[in-house]
């Protein structure tokens, strides 16, 4: 494929380039260094936490290296983002994994079908809204996420209600496959949601902690999207700390009424603040 062509994000032309990478190594060992190597670089743009970033960084460098090009990486990544920005209804990247027979059938691994998906979220997302507008936000969790279609579905279904999913939906996947988590990974966060994905044994090793403080418990890993970095979920997080430090409950109908001025550092746990009623 001429580097001219304009990116169309077809299934083509992914394996198009996906095969140009494996003429030395075979498609899972080129697949798990590809998906490695986008999710890094999505996280290391927005997540300085201490044990992820710099670890990141490294594993996104030898990933590279045994790819042998950045450019190939690019332009599949260029592929995905275009793939998801012509159709959001779809798993881009499971339907990828599965055509090309790279799922582990040890562990049972077969990706639930978009369509399936897409039926369930409509029915378990009914009373969202109401939620919503009782406690300000929701979240939704896969605990068997893969590579992410019942969170996608969940994501477009939420598109139909009044509220912006990206604002008030939050996205929490876990997976015992790292490849499929960090699939999951990227798809969520090209598609601007807010949430995080952890890689770990749901039955043995669960997600810990406050939905908006999930604890990193010995192995596991956190993946954040980028959306959750944004004001809103930051506001939240820190009023959350707020109520948990003075006792009292801090409703998003009560903020609505006050400017707050919240400076917090999440590393060191310390917080300063203002207020100015309106």
């Amino acid at each position: 494929m001429k580097r001219s062509e304009v990116i169309q994000g077809t299934e083509k032309e992914f394996m198009e380039v996906f095969r140009q990478l494996c003429h030395s190594r075979s498609a899972w060992q080129v697949w798990a260094d590809l998906i490695s190597a986008i999710a890094c670089s999505l996280s290391n743009a927005v997540d300085r936490t201490a044990g992820h970033y710099g670890q990141r960084e490294k594993e996104y460098a030898q990933c590279i290296q045994r790819l042998g090009s950045v450019e190939a990486v690019a332009r599949i990544l260029a592929i995905i983002v275009v793939a998801l920005e012509n159709k959001s209804e779809q798993d881009f990247l499971g339907k990828m994994y599965m055509n090309l027979n790279l799922s582990n059938h040890w562990r049972g691994q077969f990706f639930t079908p978009y369509d399936l998906c897409r039926m369930m979220s409509r029915v378990t997302v009914g009373g969202a809204e109401r939620k919503i507008a009782e406690q300000g936000y929701i979240s939704v969790c896969d605990p068997a996420c893969g590579a992410g279609a019942t969170l996608i579905a969940a994501a477009n279904t939420m598109k139909n209600t009044r509220y912006n999913f990206q604002n008030h939906v939050l996205f929490v996947g876990q997976d015992v496959d790292r490849v499929a988590g960090m699939m999951c990974y990227i798809q969520m966060s090209l598609l601007g949601c807010a949430g995080y994905v952890c890689i770990g044994n749901t039955l043995t090793n669960p997600l810990t902690g406050h939905v908006l403080f999930p604890h990193e418990n010995e192995g596991q890993e956190l993946w954040y999207m980028p959306m959750f970095q944004s004001g809103v979920w930051q506001w939240r997080r820190a009023f959350k700390l707020l109520e948990s430090m003075s006792g009292t409950e801090t409703t998003e109908k009560t903020v609505e009424k006050e400017h707050f001025y919240v400076f917090f550092d999440f590393d060191k746990k310390e917080v300063n603040y203002g207020n100015e009623r309106v």
